[in-house]
């Protein structure tokens, strides 16, 4: 069934491809008429890898980003699309991503592991070290776990903040930043749609990455996982109602460390976008018929 529907929007998209990127582009005077299209990005470790297949869904059929906001490691992905890293390359590097490359067991009252070699990681992803230097607009979520609300970085250096958005809780040591202890986006942010928002976003791409993963938890890190999933799942949704489209890649089966899947993740995150194509083209016309109006 997934294997026709996915042949039914290759053909789909290469029929309409040069249309799409006649529309997404035209000249000075549509572009301007364009409605600004927004991309928030969810967290879920190794599933997020999914995120590159939805870009690339997105390059190859002209569709415009203006802005991103990213939670987790929909931050991670998004501070790469937006430096202008190739999605081959970010391919290439969530390939051979293991743990060791952004966290070190180091055992404490407060968590696990710490994520300080998440700025290495990032590193070999982009030169870039602050927002300013982004070719895209982003925002990056993380929580202030003492105030319970979601912080949105769209300024200064980008580690600390990255770094704060990935600070799963009870894994990773929370990250101190400008006056606030902060943890993972995710806790009140698991898609980040307003981030895309207060970047002015007339319509919003929602990507949300759904876990299921192992039948039998493996480790401590499983159990805090999948608690958190099971929390998730009953807590509020305004974001999808803040949404214009939302695209859900069929992920649950991968396990939070399945980055030596990276190929079927990119697959799934790619025919899950490429089926909302039209759904986004319309919500695109629509809106620029009604600037026009």
């Amino acid at each position: 069934m997934l294997d026709r529907k996915v042949s039914e929007a290759l053909e789909w998209l290469r029929i309409a491809k040069d249309k799409f990127r006649e529309f997404a582009s035209g000249n000075d005077a549509e572009r301007t008429a364009r409605p600004k299209v927004g991309l928030a990005l969810a967290g879920g470790f190794a599933r997020g890898i999914a995120h590159i297949g939805v870009l690339r869904a997105f390059r190859d059929a002209g569709i415009p980003i203006d802005c991103v906001a990213g939670t987790s490691v929909g931050a991670l992905i998004g501070a790469g699309f937006c430096s202008g890293l190739s999605l081959g390359k970010m391919q290439e590097i969530g390939q051979s991503t293991t743990f060791a490359d952004f966290g070190r067991w180091t055992p404490s009252w407060l968590g696990l592991a710490t994520n300080q070699r998440m700025e290495k990681y990032l590193a070999r992803m982009t030169p870039a070290t602050t927002f300013a230097e982004l070719k895209i607009p982003l925002a990056i979520s993380a929580t202030d776990i003492n105030a319970g609300v979601t912080i949105y970085y769209l300024n200064g250096a980008l580690a600390p903040p990255l770094r704060a958005s990935c600070a799963y809780p009870g894994l990773f040591v929370p990250i101190q930043y400008e006056g606030r202890t902060l943890v993972d986006g995710f806790l009140t942010a698991p898609v980040p749609v307003e981030g895309a928002l207060i970047q002015g976003a007339d319509i919003v791409i929602a990507v949300y990455l759904e876990a299921g993963g192992i039948e039998n938890p493996r480790t401590a890190v499983d159990i805090i996982s999948r608690s958190f999933n099971i929390i998730q799942k009953h807590t509020d949704v305004t974001w999808r109602q803040q949404a214009n489209v939302i695209i859900e890649p069929d992920v649950s089966s991968f396990a939070w460390d399945d980055f030596t899947k990276t190929p079927e993740l990119v697959a799934a995150g790619e025919a899950a976008a490429m089926n909302a194509l039209p759904e986004i083209v319309a919500f695109l016309r629509r809106k620029k018929k009604d600037s026009a109006a």
